[in-house]
């Protein structure tokens, strides 16, 4: 099955196909089924990746090119398995367009650190102590042929409440670089980079597990 992710940031310019082009590039060499799009909260409609963007996108092996900026609406978002998101005021702004949507939706660092709960042993416990068997933990464990994206969809959701929350509410955010100094720039590609490497392991991983499991 295709896994459909959908990034969001404000203008759409700078973090969120930023993210995009990273999720898209890393998934396919990954060899998962995935397609990538991205849209802004008050988006810059019609308008291309901001130059300092685009080159953050290239020194990390994506390509830049033929981004447009949209703006996110329901038709837009009822589209996508996962929506993933710079900030949690764009998390907020999303329900809010789409209310249904909050289920599905994440800042791309609370996904990150989902997943990245979900390979350890405290996720084993939480699953068991919830009746679950412990193969739960897609990343780990043995997932039906076919069914991996939506399965370790379901296990982040179930795994939500109980991951470990940041120390700092915000430390699940991607600081916005649009109009800053090159500095903010490379924070924000920093968090980006490593957000996306960790989903894309997770997505490759259970498709590992899947094909295992065949």
């Amino acid at each position: 099955m295709t896994l459909r992710v959908l990034v969001v940031c404000t203008g759409n310019i700078a973090r969120s196909p930023l993210a995009e082009r990273l999720l898209r590039a890393r998934f396919a060499a990954a060899g998962v089924d995935a397609v990538v799009s991205s849209a802004g909260t008050g988006a810059l409609v019609g308008e291309s990746m901001t130059p300092e963007a685009a080159a953050l996108a290239e020194r990390y092996g994506a390509d830049p090119s033929g981004h447009v900026a949209r703006q996110v609406s329901p038709a837009v978002l009822e589209d996508v398995d996962l929506v993933l998101t710079a900030t949690r005021a764009h998390r907020a702004e999303v329900a809010s367009t789409l209310p249904k949507a909050a289920r599905k939706s994440y800042t791309l660092r609370e996904f990150a650190r989902i997943v990245e709960f979900l390979g350890t042993d405290e996720a084993s416990e939480f699953f068991v102590s919830n009746g679950e068997a412990p193969s739960a933990t897609v990343p780990a464990g043995t997932v039906p042929a076919g069914e991996a994206p939506t399965s370790l969809l379901e296990t982040a959701s179930m795994a939500r409440g109980f991951a470990p929350p940041p120390e700092e509410p915000e430390s699940d955010n991607v600081v916005d670089p649009y109009r800053r100094p090159a500095e903010v720039y490379d924070e924000a590609g920093a968090l980006i980079d490593a957000a996306t490497a960790s989903i894309v392991a997770a997505f490759a991983a259970a498709e590992r597990a899947g094909r295992g499991a065949a």
